[in-house]
């Protein structure tokens, strides 16, 4: 006699792909691609998601739209020293934190980066997500910042 699945496990299985299709930022990884970076190197690409963290996605999509790359390259040992450029001479504001972007972990980021006032929560939360995702990458790697 063949064991035969049981319904449970069938209807699970439906469940987890259409969650898939449907709402793939529930699926929090980082996708290899062949992503174009305007210089034509490769990238991975990774998935912002911006029904977690909405303002730093408005202003991550805000920054590409008026220029800023959407590649950048993880240089892990710059982000204090980018961090510090980026920041100099932009006031800091009660209840806000400045967010840059490109991000300070990116060799992109420094001098000239867009900075936005958003909530703490907000902030950290997606730089905690951001550092999860690309942990694996080593400095180096190009990764195009897609927000959805």
């Amino acid at each position: 006699m063949k064991n035969k699945p049981r319904w449970s496990t069938l209807i699970l299985l439906c469940i987890v792909v259409l969650l898939y299709f449907y709402k793939p930022e529930l699926f929090s990884f980082s996708t290899p691609t062949t992503a174009q970076n305007g210089d034509g190197e490769a990238a991975y690409t990774l998935i912002f998601p911006s029904d977690r963290y909405p303002e730093t996605a408005a202003h991550i999509k805000s920054a590409i739209e008026h220029g800023e790359p959407s590649v950048c390259t993880i240089d892990r040992k710059g982000a204090e020293e980018n961090r510090k450029e980026s920041l100099k001479g932009i006031p800091t504001k009660p209840n806000l934190d400045r967010d840059e972007f490109p991000m300070a972990m990116c060799a992109e980021g420094g001098t000239g980066a867009d900075i936005m006032y958003i909530s703490p929560s907000d902030n950290r939360g997606a730089g905690s997500w951001v550092s999860n995702q690309l942990e694996k990458y080593s400095d180096g790697t190009k990764v195009k910042n897609i927000v959805r």
